[in-house]
């Protein structure tokens, strides 16, 4: 008995698809008929004849008229050539040229009537022809579909394809969003959609139709979040009853007052602690807001329950940072730190005691790299997860240190502030906590802009915040991903600094090459002031905390983006003394010169980062993929905000609904979406 054929089926199904086809459809992510039907044009070429009236310099066009000179081929160059001849409008005599299309020549014979689609050269009133079209045919009024398309397979191909598909299984696309909200946000139906984006009429057509894909895409996407958010607060969690009393006396026994966004955040925390279901709670704040305290504050309400907490960072110099903080800040509590890196060995000794501490629960707050997720790292009583710049970490490592216990809360925190737009797409199903106050008294760092030629003022008022004690970093960055690039840059300026502050001021070198035990014996140094400036590649980025440093200096700053800028920017400026950044860059576009100048209008983190988000687009400021941010087909979270936004408040209200999956208005969506997540590896 045969297979039903359906919209799922293999894109094999279809006629002229043999395996060499198919694998080349692949590449293009087309797997299905449904793929294929959504494999959407990228872009439209109005093909209809235009009056030369109207004609704007360098626009494709499409002008039609009669053949008025023999077709001339001319050589040039190695195999290039080109075909010229007259075409003659109702309005005046057009030069058209082909290049490359010899065999076009058989084509064109005079006084034949014919329509060219091409690039108009105003000044030279000629035409660089793309088309040859048909004079007064159907195909001279159409509005051509582009799509994307590789060395394998051509755009004809997918346009036959995609009529054949359409044709076959037209009656199976059915309509998913409901139709309450097809009325209320003028969407049309999804076979009209369909149709639209891939035959439109007109390109008004065309535009209404991707305007509700793209509330489709971004609505199905919300959906799957909020319906594994439910999903997630409907689980039994883990209720952990802190100490009250306990609690507010440690708050009180801080050496400073919580700002009122703290102690906002702080009850958000603590409010989720308490309830039956896992926290999933996302903590954004600038540079030096104040996150650290916060966690701080609720690993010791875990703590006082009896649970274990874990906090995970990115890089060693981090995680021994925060267990250096977290020793001070803990210092006369029962709170037992144990520190867990890649750097001590899987079988020493110490090691050994550690996971012995940590299995046992003696150890009740473990502070780590991504060695925590390793299996022989066991837990007795975890109930609280701190993941610490968590886009730097994997979804398969997140959710791989939160299985560490059984009905773990998890606390997210992130120093680069994101903006709405990616945290609607990447945190969507999180709860979201902002501090957006920093400390009183914290000053904001100066931030200017120099050109590479004029880093003498620059390196003079270096030497003057040496002579009143204070240090100095040197960052410098990453060349086309390349560490031994990387590394011959800081050298060649380590040499060049250290010769220019001899011999009244030392000058160390930091990077990502060195051992564990190098870069920390130089950091050691460092904060003991053996060093006045240090010359470092990006490794400094996150969370190196030197108060006594008042300057940041950032050579080729235009190579960085502004999030990462920021990010830098915030390590100095951490003490009472004034702290300045300093940008050395000689920006050889627009963007470039934008991003040194949103750097020194702005301190705020959150501006910044919507800043980057326009300049360079989501895929770019997060960099890999690991950060569990989508790629849209069609829709653009930066470009369609609003979309974005309206589609995630209605598919909250959907999934908030009692049983909202068996009413009939809701059984397609549903029906669709348990297929999408039996799919999709992160709703497994």
């Amino acid at each position: 008995m045969m297979a039903e054929k359906t919209l799922f089926s293999p894109v094999s199904q279809l006629e002229g698809v043999g395996l060499q086809r198919e694998q080349a459809l692949n590449e293009l992510g087309i797997y299905t008929i449904e793929d294929l039907l959504y494999y959407f044009p990228f872009r439209y070429e109005d093909l209809r004849p235009q009056n030369m009236t109207d004609l704007v310099d360098q626009q494709k066009v499409t002008l039609e008229g009669k053949i008025a000179s023999e077709p001339i081929i001319a050589r040039y160059g190695r195999k290039k050539n080109r075909i010229n001849f007259r075409l003659l409008t109702e309005q005046e005599s057009v030069m058209v040229t082909f290049f490359n299309q010899p065999w076009l020549k058989k084509q064109l014979v005079i006084d034949q009537k014919i329509a060219v689609y091409g690039k108009w050269d105003a000044r030279r009133r000629s035409l660089t022809g793309m088309k040859l079209l048909p004079f007064l045919s159907s195909e001279s009024g159409e509005i051509d579909p582009i799509y994307p398309a590789n060395q394998h397979i051509r755009q004809g191909t997918i346009k036959k394809l995609v009529i054949q598909a359409f044709e076959a299984y037209r009656d199976q696309i059915e309509t998913i969003i409901p139709a309450a909200l097809i009325k209320k946000y003028r969407l049309v139906n999804r076979q009209t959609m369909v149709h639209d984006l891939h035959f439109p009429e007109n390109l008004k057509v065309a535009k209404a139709a991707r305007r509700t894909a793209t509330f489709e895409e971004f609505f199905l996407f919300q959906m799957e979040l909020q319906v594994l958010k439910k999903r997630d607060q409907t689980e039994n969690g883990t209720i952990i009853n802190y100490h009250v009393d306990k609690l507010k006396a440690f708050i009180a026994g801080l050496p400073y007052e919580l700002t009122d966004a703290q102690k906002r955040v702080v009850n958000e925390i603590c409010a989720d602690l308490k309830r039956p279901i896992r926290m999933n709670r996302l903590l954004q704040g600038d540079v030096g807001s104040g996150k650290t305290i916060v966690a701080a504050v609720a690993m010791y309400a875990a703590i006082t329950a009896g649970y274990q907490t874990a906090l995970m960072a990115p890089t060693e110099i981090l995680a021994e940072q925060h267990a250096n903080n977290l020793t001070k800040i803990f210092a006369g509590t029962d709170v037992n730190i144990g520190l867990l890196t890649g750097a001590s060995g899987s079988k020493s000794k110490q090691r050994r005691a550690l996971l012995d501490g940590i299995a046992d629960g003696q150890i009740n707050l473990v502070i780590g790299t991504h060695a925590l997720i390793q299996d022989d790292v066991v837990f007795s009583n975890l109930g609280l997860v701190i993941i610490d710049e968590q886009h730097r970490f994997g979804v398969k490592q997140r959710e791989t240190l939160r299985k560490k216990g059984p009905k773990v809360d998890v606390l997210a925190m992130t120093a680069t502030p994101i903006p709405r737009t990616l945290a609607i797409t990447a945190y969507g199903e999180m709860d979201v906590s902002i501090i957006d106050q920093m400390p009183n008294g914290r000053k904001p760092v100066r931030t200017s802009w120099v050109k590479s030629s004029d880093v003498g003022g620059m390196l003079t008022f270096v030497k003057k915040q040496f002579a009143a004690g204070h240090q100095a970093f040197v960052v410098t960055p990453l060349i086309e991903e390349s560490e031994s690039l990387d590394l011959k840059n800081a050298m060649a300026l380590y040499e060049q600094l250290k010769s220019e502050f001899a011999p009244d001021y030392q000058v160390g070198l930091l990077h990502g090459r060195m051992k564990p035990e190098e870069k920390d014996q130089i950091m050691t140094d460092f904060k003991a002031n053996r060093y006045q400036l240090l010359v470092s590649t990006t490794v400094i980025e996150v969370g190196v905390d030197v108060p006594n440093v008042t300057v940041m200096i950032i050579y080729d700053a235009d190579r960085f983006g502004l999030a990462q800028l920021h990010q830098l920017r915030g390590r100095v400026g951490r003490g009472k003394d004034q702290a300045y950044c300093i940008l050395v860059a000689d920006p050889k576009n627009e963007t470039g010169i934008k991003r040194m100048k949103i750097m020194t209008q702005s301190n705020d983190g959150f501006k910044i980062s919507e800043a980057d988000l326009q300049l360079r687009g989501s895929g770019d400021v997060f960099g890999s993929k690991q950060s569990g941010i989508p790629e849209f087909r069609i829709g653009d979270p930066v470009v369609d905000i609003g979309a974005l936004q309206t589609a995630q408040l209605e598919a909250n209200k959907i999934v908030q609904q009692a049983d909202w999956h068996t009413k009939p208005d809701f059984k397609p969506l549903s029906r669709y979406l348990d297929m999408m997540m039996q799919k999709n590896a992160n709703f497994d």
